[in-house]
């Protein structure tokens, strides 16, 4: 067995990578091992099609954890960021369009030319989106409390807990603790009346995960996905100049820096255990390194059940992994585009198209989407998230042209009749381009090249099991303390020695570095 080290992670995904960055500058050995040739795991840039290159996974940032960015001086070592303004742009296949902004007056105006009431009411709601937001991100700034422990400690994040609602107000307390189990229809449906409207918003409850906007807890999702809005830019998102991969160059850097190790092409086999601690990782090429602490950036599944013998798991412990819902249903379409879509709402109208854009006209709309997809099919009429990052930054493609990245739901993992072979990959790639052309008539002239990743490529890319983005769903039975599994919340596991620090653990997914910078911390504590 080669040299010990104090540390192992196992992927430089994002959230690994801020992890050993805080372990190596706390002083540690620490050496990082990824399978892919490149850092980032699903945080990555790619050059899919020559002079195109394409943010192949996650596509921009909405809340980043801010000790990252201040503690690892991520600033210096080349992140920046590019705030989306129009935040979003969304469309009717009739010619109606939204703008919402980054300013609130300038959404208010965009609204009140559908609804004056909706326009009137904007504020109000913007104000309870950043008192929910707001809640949740003080819970995300730490890890989640242990609810049956009677350490001072844990009861004093308890109290803490307890403190950060009380700030709230009494009305804002029980406005916010009563929206968390809501549907995200019944939130936006006692708010507004334009169907567009509440389809865009609406969007941010379902990203994600296998459900439609009728589902219990999607309003906690639409706060989730709220968390770093500030002045009521709702659906604001930041991209990264260069592609989303400069932010992991960026945590790469700054693991170096510190002396971390990284290791690239190298694939972990199995975890190492003896007398129930880990004690190093053996690869598949049959080398094996010890290390007094393994940290593993994969989900739960592939960690617990994959790399670990499950003589060394208790089986009540297994079963809980083996419960957890993945149930990818995301594909993504990457277009190199000629020419930018046309949209008939905007014809011309470049600007628009700076921040996402939104193909969920209702509510109904995307719930529909999710009807087709619960029984094993595609979504007919697909929701789309897309963005079109070469308008802000043009180095991501050729002079003159364009790269477009779609975020597509539904495309079940699990299919009812067949398999994701090359004539459904076709399918689908064919159904976001017709989905696309009824709105931006020029799409099918635009595009040059494609590339399609199904729920499987994801899984086979990326490492995220059944294709979830988040490491396992973001639904209310698998957050906060009992995420991954109720008992095991806060980053440690039943091995002594192994832990946890992808988005499968507090506070799920997104590009944040929360579960990275917590874990580390929690290595640190012993």
């Amino acid at each position: 067995m080669n040299d010990a080290y104090d540390a192992i992670v196992i992927g430089a995904g994002h959230n690994g990578l801020v992890a050993a960055a805080y372990l190596a500058r706390a002083g540690l050995r620490v050496l990082v091992l990824e399978r892919r040739e490149l850092v980032g795991g699903a945080a990555v840039s790619e050059e899919v099609f020559p002079g195109f290159t394409f943010d192949t996974g996650a596509h921009h940032i909405s809340w980043l954890h801010p000790a990252v960015v201040r503690d690892l001086r991520l600033e210096r070592h080349g992140l920046e960021l590019l705030p989306c303004d129009p935040t979003v742009f969304a469309a009717t296949s009739d010619g109606g369009q939204l703008l919402l902004w980054r300013q609130p007056k300038d959404s208010v105006e965009a609204i009140r030319k559908h609804s004056r009431g909706d326009a009137d009411r904007w504020p109000a709601f913007t104000a309870l989106v950043t008192q929910g937001a707001g809640f949740l991100e003080s819970l995300y700034r730490e890890p989640p409390p242990n609810l049956l422990s009677r350490k001072s400690s844990d009861l004093w994040k308890l109290l803490r807990v307890r403190r950060h609602l009380r700030r709230l107000g009494r009305r804002g307390m029980m406005e916010v603790l009563r929206l968390l189990p809501m549907t995200v229809r019944e939130l936006l449906d006692e708010w507004f009346e334009t169907d567009l409207l509440k389809g865009v918003l609406g969007a941010a409850g379902i990203t994600g995960i296998f459900q439609g906007p009728m589902a219990a807890g999607t309003a906690y999702l639409f706060l989730h996905h709220h968390v770093g809005v500030r002045d009521g830019a709702l659906r604001g998102t930041a991209r990264v100049r260069g592609g989303i991969g400069n932010l992991t160059k960026a945590l790469e850097a700054a693991a170096r820096e510190h002396g971390a190790e990284i290791r690239t092409n190298t694939w972990v086999e199995r975890i190492l255990v003896k007398e129930g601690r880990a004690t190093g990782v053996a690869l598949v090429s049959g080398e094996e390194i010890a290390a007094a602490r393994v940290v593993s950036g994969a989900d739960p599944m592939r960690t617990f059940l994959d790399l670990v013998d499950p003589i060394h798991l208790d089986p009540s412990f297994q079963r809980a992994v083996r419960n957890i819902k993945y149930r990818g249903g995301v594909a993504r379409v990457n277009l190199a585009l000629g020419e930018l879509p046309n949209f008939s709402s905007a014809p011309g109208e470049e600007a628009v198209l700076r921040g996402v854009i939104s193909i969920s006209p209702s509510l109904a709309y995307l719930e529909r989407a999710y009807d087709d997809a619960k029984h094993g099919d595609l979504s007919r009429e697909p929701y789309l998230e897309a963005l079109i990052p070469s308008l802000a930054d043009p180095g991501l493609a050729p002079p003159g042209k364009h790269v477009m990245s779609v975020l597509v739901q539904y495309a079940p993992y699990h299919l009812r009749d067949g398999v994701w072979d090359e004539a459904k990959r076709g399918e689908l790639s064919d159904r976001v381009v017709e989905t696309l052309a009824r709105y931006a008539p020029n799409i099918g002239s635009a595009i040059l090249h494609r590339q399609v990743l199904t729920p499987l490529d994801l899984e086979a890319t990326f490492g995220l099991t059944e294709g979830n983005i988040y490491h396992g769903e973001m639904t209310l039975d698998q957050l906060l303390f009992m995420r991954p599994v109720p008992g095991w919340s806060r980053y440690r596991t039943p091995i002594s020695g192994l832990y946890l620090c992808g988005a499968g653990t507090h506070p799920g997914g997104g590009v944040s570095g929360a579960p990275g910078y917590h874990a580390a911390r929690k290595v640190l504590k012993g």
